[in-house]
C-alpha cells in the first residue's frame, strides 16, 4: 500500500505541478504569435522565459528530496487550458479576442498560484525549507504575471473589447 501522508500529497502535487508548468510551456509561444498588442505579446514572452525557471525550480525539489523527476498528468490544467482554447476558437478575429486570451492566460495562472500556494504551506509544515523557498519565489512570479496581465487588461484591452 502506497503512503497517504502529507510528504506523499506534497510529492504527487509537485508531479501534477510539474505537468502544468510544462503544459503551460507548450502553450505560451502560440499565445505569444496571437496577440495583436506589442505589450501583451512582450509580457507573455517574458513569461515563457520564467516558465523555464519555475520547470527547473520544481526539477531542483525533486532532486533534494532524493526523487525521480516526474510529471503526472493534471485534469485540472488539462480543463483550463482546454476551456481557453474554445474561448479563443469562438473570438478569433473579434474585438474580443484579446481580452479572451488574457482570460484564456490568466486562468492558467490562476490554476498555478493555488497549487504553488498550497506547495508551500505543505512545504513549511514538512521542513522542507529550501523546496519552500522556491516554491515561493515561483510563486512570486506568477502572482506578478497576474497583475501584469490585469494591468494590460485594464489599461486598453477591455476597452476596446467592447
Amino acid at each position: 500500500m502506497s503512503e497517504k501522508n502529507l510528504e506523499a500529497l506534497f510529492l504527487h502535487s509537485l508531479k501534477e505541478l510539474y505537468f502544468a508548468e510544462q503544459q503551460a510551456l507548450k502553450g505560451l509561444p502560440a499565445m505569444a504569435k496571437a496577440a495583436e498588442s506589442d505589450e501583451l505579446r512582450s509580457a507573455l514572452e517574458a513569461h515563457r522565459g520564467e516558465t523555464e525557471d519555475q520547470i527547473r525550480r520544481l526539477e531542483r525539489i525533486f532532486e533534494s528530496m532524493d526523487q525521480r523527476v516526474e510529471a503526472v498528468p493534471a485534469d485540472g490544467i488539462l480543463g483550463v487550458i482546454k476551456e481557453g482554447q474554445a474561448v479563443l476558437e469562438r473570438f478569433a478575429g473579434g474585438e474580443a479576442f484579446e481580452a479572451g486570451l488574457i482570460a484564456a492566460a490568466q486562468a492558467i495562472e490562476h490554476y498555478e498560484i493555488a497549487r504553488y500556494g498550497t506547495l508551500v504551506a505543505w512545504a513549511e509544515q514538512l521542513g522542507l525549507g529550501e523546496a519552500a523557498d522556491l516554491l515561493e519565489e515561483s510563486l512570486e512570479e506568477e502572482t506578478d504575471t497576474d497583475e501584469i496581465l490585469s494591468e494590460i487588461a485594464e489599461a486598453a484591452i477591455n476597452r476596446e473589447a467592447v
